[in-house]
């Protein structure tokens, strides 16, 4: 999977965004529920509608590109019936022309994957997007090259093609590891690749691109391509950030609450599911998702299942400092038009024991 959807699903979307404002609401307010009973109604027809189930709520959840592992824990609360337990019928829906912010914002999904640094520019776009857990606890992606092209070191950049999306964060973030090396970003030959995968543009006339190692690199693995993978968070901490998180608006924060909560808690128990059965969860995408190569899906989980949590104290958590160092960074590059307000741009109130 390659980053460029960073423009193509979200950049591309910001003015439709601010425009759209908070829309319909796809969780279904109080449709669904067991309505009041009628004054004029009899005991009797009173005990039998409080005695009946509630409907489950409707909800939407919009994924940020096709099906992968990064969106296993969505899938197996499914399947397991996690949903169901916290009352929501959920349905899972890829993001189509309109990228998922798009569709979290006007209200057509209650919940989106998204990405911190998409998320980033939309709030300073005035978009009332908010982060409400981290699927993956540190940045997976960087810079990927096949290994015949000797780039060991961001330094190896040099002299070398790139190939991207034309977008200023590209350079900035090629920038920001290069720099502490000693290397020259202008001394990089950068072309847009436009919808080339990442094993057709390097045959074809670049040497390195931008990934995510869970999906790209363990497909390059299985192919027998072996490459070299260049993590951004191992060279500039204001770039270990959090790609993907889970999406809601403000709006449906304001309104529905305890959807909000109820929807963490089940997929909290998704991915905490995929952390400790990579193999049955990955069994459980594949059933999902049947186009998938199940090859790639078993190996990716395996590598992948251990980063959803990591080091924190509990799935979906987010911290201010990482949100606060991103976008200062983005900002002092004046990449933003102003400072991010961070600590409005995500939550933790709602994951389980989130405080």
């Amino acid at each position: 999977m390659g980053v460029k959807k960073w423009l193509t699903l979200c950049l591309a979307c910001l003015f439709t965004l601010a425009a759209a404002g908070c829309g319909g609401n796809n969780s279904g307010g109080n449709a669904g529920g067991a309505q009041g009973t009628p004054a004029s109604a009899s005991p009797e027809a009173s005990a039998s509608a409080q005695s009946s189930p509630k409907a489950a709520v409707p909800v939407k959840v919009a994924l940020d590109w096709t099906p992968n592992t990064n969106h296993t824990g969505l899938y197996v609360a499914k399947e397991l019936g996690f949903y169901a337990e916290e009352g929501l019928n959920v349905d899972i829906v890829q993001p189509g022309a309109a990228g998922a912010d798009t569709m979290v914002t006007s209200g057509e999904a209650a919940f989106g994957v998204g990405a911190q640094d998409s998320l980033t520019l939309a709030r300073i776009q005035g978009v009332p997007l908010v982060s409400i857990a981290a699927i993956i606890q540190h940045n997976t992606s960087g810079f990927a090259a096949p290994v015949d092209r000797g780039i060991k070191s961001p330094k190896n950049f040099e002299g070398k093609t790139y190939g991207g999306w034309g977008s200023p964060v590209e350079e900035a973030s090629m920038k920001a590891i290069m720099d502490p090396v000693g290397g020259d970003v202008k001394k990089v030959k950068q072309v847009t690749i436009g919808e080339a995968d990442y094993f057709t543009a390097v045959k074809r006339d670049i040497d390195f691109a931008w990934i995510f190692y869970a999906w790209t690199g363990i497909e390059a693995k299985l192919r027998g391509e072996p490459l070299d993978m260049l993590y951004l968070k191992d060279y500039a901490p204001q770039l270990d950030y959090y790609t993907p998180v889970l999406t809601t608006s403000e709006k449906e924060i304001a309104e529905n609450p305890e959807v909000v909560k109820a929807f963490l808690k089940a997929t909290s128990k998704g991915y905490q599911y995929a952390i400790d059965h990579p193999k049955e969860a990955a069994d459980i995408l594949i059933k999902a998702v049947p186009d998938l190569d199940p090859k790639l899906v078993q190996a990716s989980q395996e590598w992948l299942s251990p980063k959803y949590k990591d080091d924190a104290a509990q799935w979906g958590e987010q911290k201010s400092e990482v949100w606060k160092n991103y976008a200062d960074w983005m900002y002092g590059l004046k990449l933003l038009d102003k400072p991010l307000e961070a600590d409005k741009a995500f939550t933790n109130e709602f994951l389980p024991d989130g405080q």
